[in-house]
């Protein structure tokens, strides 16, 4: 993490030079956020200033791809308006987005099995084939044999912590997964990033998806890991029937995909709890509640 962080002076300052039009809005920050600082702008906008190394890349992504397959989704997503270009005040780019009403889910959890419905309706919407042109990653929706030496680093992080819980099996999903057959269809659009900071939720339910600068295109399994990583206990068979397109070798690699996203979330949530830079304290329990999930379903 970078030690920069935007104050409410140099935000208001950048939004009048660069769209004066909005300047009278109401401006104040949002708390959360890895990549970018959040502060929302009147009722209807966000601005997210960079605050990592990677996010100005992320914002740019979005910038380009996302206007075009938001009308398509069936939820609400932060779709970019604006750019702020850097200058010499602030020397990264910057956007204004739509704002997405809602609570985030790793601080009020989705409760409701019905959001197993409406994440497969939103993902069976996102997972359409991707142009040749779109972006891709070295660690998002690729074979998870590339992602091995991460999974054991991410493993022996947690082993060597002392915290409790079954790592044999996690081991053992990881496994499994690792053995499944590989994607053969066309990349299709992903997410890329679905773990509870990256979704909003209102009265129990899934209402929104944001941060999309990992969007690229690959293999589902890395957005399907989600069944276990946002929904309750015992919901992940209601959404891969109401997904419907998902094989038992695509279920196999998101089950391990969600056993490595909770194992980071986890790391991530314990740096927190000690005041750690990048820390997340609420991130903790969704990824120990997330690996719950994913071990009963073995």
């Amino acid at each position: 993490m970078d030690s920069f962080e935007s104050d409410e002076n140099l935000v208001r300052t950048l939004v009048r030079e660069q769209h004066p039009d909005l300047a009278e809005l109401d401006l104040r920050e949002v708390a959360g956020g890895w990549d970018n600082q959040l502060w929302r702008l009147g009722d209807e906008l966000a601005v997210r200033m960079p605050r990592t190394e990677r996010a100005p890349s992320l914002l740019r992504n979005e910038h380009r791809w996302l206007p075009a397959l938001a009308p398509c989704l069936p939820l609400p997503v932060p779709t970019p308006m604006r750019i702020g270009e850097p200058s010499a005040r602030f020397p990264r780019p910057w956007t204004i987005a739509t704002w997405v009403p809602g609570e985030p889910a790793d601080r009020a959890p989705i409760s409701h099995d019905r959001a197993a419905d409406t994440l497969a309706g939103f993902l069976k919407a996102l997972h359409v084939k991707a142009p040749a042109e779109a972006p891709v990653t070295p660690d998002r929706g690729v074979p998870l044999k590339t992602l091995t030496d991460a999974f054991g680093k991410t493993l022996e992080d947690r082993a060597s912590d002392g915290v409790a819980g079954d790592l044999r099996n996690v081991q053992d999903v990881w496994d499994e997964a690792l053995a499944a057959p590989d994607w053969e269809d066309p990349p299709v659009w992903l997410h890329g990033d679905l773990h509870p900071a990256n979704v909003v939720v209102l009265d129990g339910t899934l209402s929104g998806v944001i941060d999309f600068g990992d969007m690229c295109a690959g293999d589902p399994a890395v957005d399907l890991a989600a069944a276990w990583v946002l929904l309750p206990a015992g919901a992940a068979a209601r959404f891969f029937d109401a997904y419907a397109h998902a094989d038992e070798a695509t279920i196999r690699r998101a089950r391990g995909l969600a056993a490595l996203k909770s194992l980071i979330l986890i790391l991530i949530g314990q740096a927190g709890e000690r005041g750690l830079p990048g820390g997340k304290p609420t991130w903790g329990p969704a990824g120990r509640a997330a690996l719950d999930r994913v071990l009963a379903s073995i």
